[in-house]
C-alpha cells in the first residue's frame, strides 16, 4: 500500500491541534497548583514529586525510545509549568530580595581607587578613564590586593581587567569574583594600542632584546616576526617592561607598552601600533564591596554551580530564552576540590527592576545549586 505524505501530515496536524489544547488544560491546572503555593509559601520546585512524576509517565511509553523521548518532553513541560509559577508569584509582588540598592549614579568623586600595576599600565589608563586624572588613586601588585583592599575598606573601588578582545578572559579576577563578596557596579574599554619604547638614544636598529607582558608579545607577534634574533622577554605588565627600559637605560632593550608609558618613563616611541588590530579591546570592571545599581543598569552578572547532571545546564539557560533576555557571555571556571565539575559566569541584558530579570534570576536561584549575583550595571 503507497502512503499518502500528505495524508499523514494531515494526521500529524490534528494530533499537534489536540496537543496544544491539552497542553494549555495543563497549564491552566498548573497555575491552580501555583495559586496554591502561594496561598501556603510552598517552594515551586519539588525535586521529587517531578522525579516520580517523570517515571510514571515513562511507564506509559511502549519502547525505550519512546520511553527516553517522553522523559525530555515532560521535563520541558515541567521546566515550562515552573516558569509560569516563576512569573504568578512577582506578579502577585512576592519578590525576592537581590541584596542591592538602587542609586542615581555612582560617585566618582572624593573617593580612594586601586588598581593593579604601576602607573602606565592600562589599568592604569583605564582608572583615569572612569575616574578622571585627578582621582585619588594608588596601585598594589596583585589582583588579589586589589580585591582585599575593597574588602577591607581601603579603597572604594577597584579597576580590574575581565577580558581582552584577542586574549580572552581573565582567569584569575572570575575566580576572585568568587573568594571576595564585592560586586561589579560599572565597567570601561581601553583601547589596546601597544607600541615599541626605547631609551632617548636608541633606534630599531640597536634594539635586540624587548619586554613585555606576555598578552602584550603574543598580540604583537606578527610585529616580532619582522625581527627573529630579538629576544622576547616576559614581564609582569607592560608598565613595568618600561619602567625597566628606563631603569636600566640600555639603547639595545625596548618595551612594548603604551605612548602613555612612554610619556610617563620618557621613553621614546620607537614605532606605534606594532599590534596591528583595531578591535584590541581591554574591558574593565569596577568593583566595589557595596552592592549598588544605578537607575541606567542594563546589564546583568552572575555566576550559578548545578548539579553534575545531564541537561541542568540547558535548564537554567532555558530561563533567559523564556523571558526574553539575551545573553551576552557566558564562561566556566572550574570548581576547587570538585573535579570536572565548573561554575557558570552569566552576563545578560536586563535590569533589577525588570520583571523578566527577576523572574529569571528566580528560577535560577530555585534551580542552581548556588547563585550568586555578582553585580547590575
Amino acid at each position: 500500500m503507497e502512503l499518502d505524505l500528505n495524508l499523514i501530515r494531515e494526521d500529524i496536524d490534528v494530533i499537534d491541534k489536540e496537543i496544544v489544547s491539552l497542553f494549555e488544560k495543563r497549564m491552566k491546572l498548573c497555575e491552580d497548583v501555583a495559586n496554591y503555593k502561594i496561598s501556603v509559601g510552598k517552594d515551586v520546585l519539588d525535586r521529587k514529586r517531578e522525579e516520580e512524576k517523570i517515571e510514571k509517565v515513562k511507564s506509559f511509553a511502549k519502547n525505550e525510545f519512546n520511553k527516553n523521548g517522553t522523559e525530555e518532553l515532560f521535563t520541558q513541560i515541567m521546566a515550562i509549568s515552573r516558569k509560569l509559577q516563576y512569573r504568578l508569584l512577582t506578579e502577585n509582588g512576592i519578590d525576592f530580595n537581590t541584596g542591592f540598592t538602587e542609586i542615581e549614579k555612582i560617585n566618582k568623586k572624593d573617593v580612594k581607587v586601586v588598581y593593579q600595576g604601576v602607573e602606565g599600565a592600562y589599568s592604569y589608563q583605564a582608572t583615569i578613564n572612569y575616574f578622571g586624572e585627578d582621582a585619588d588613586m594608588y596601585n598594589v601588585s596583585t589582583f588579589n590586593e586589589t580585591m582585599k583592599e575593597v574588602k577591607d575598606g581601603n579603597a572604594d573601588y577597584a579597576v580590574l581587567p575581565i577580558e581582552n578582545t584577542t586574549a580572552g578572559i581573565v582567569n584569575d579576577v572570575y575566580d576572585l569574583l568568587v573568594e571576595y563578596d564585592n560586586c561589579i557596579v560599572d565597567e570601561t574599554d581601553v583601547i589596546v594600542r601597544h607600541a615599541l619604547l626605547g631609551t632617548k638614544d636608541s633606534t630599531i636598529e640597536d634594539i635586540d632584546r624587548v619586554y613585555s607582558h606576555p598578552q602584550g608579545i603574543m598580540q604583537c607577534r606578527e610585529y616580532l616576526d619582522n625581527y627573529p634574533t630579538w629576544q622576547k622577554i616576559a614581564q609582569a605588565n607592560t608598565a613595568l617592561s618600561a619602567k625597566k627600559v628606563k631603569d636600566e637605560n640600555k639603547k639595545n632593550q625596548a618595551a612594548i607598552a603604551s605612548t602613555l608609558a612612554a610619556k610617563i618613563y620618557d621613553l621614546k616611541i620607537l614605532e606605534e601600533n606594532i599590534n596591528k588590530n583595531d578591535n584590541n579591546t581591554t574591558r574593565f570592571i569596577i568593583v566595589s564591596k557595596n552592592k549598588i545599581y544605578t537607575k541606567t543598569a542594563k546589564k546583568v552578572s552572575l555566576y550559578f554551580e548545578i548539579p553534575h547532571k545531564s541537561g541542568t545546564l540547558y535548564n537554567i539557560l532555558s530561563h533567559f530564552i523564556y523571558n526574553g533576555l539575551n545573553m551576552t557571555k557566558i564562561e566556566s571556571r572550574p570548581i576547587k576540590d570538585k573535579s570536572w565539575e565548573y561554575r557558570f559566569f552569566v552576563e545578560f541584558e536586563g535590569d533589577f527592576n525588570d520583571s523578566g530579570t527577576l523572574n529569571a534570576i528566580r528560577g535560577i536561584r530555585e534551580e542552581a545549586s548556588f547563585i550568586r549575583i555578582l553585580g547590575n550595571y
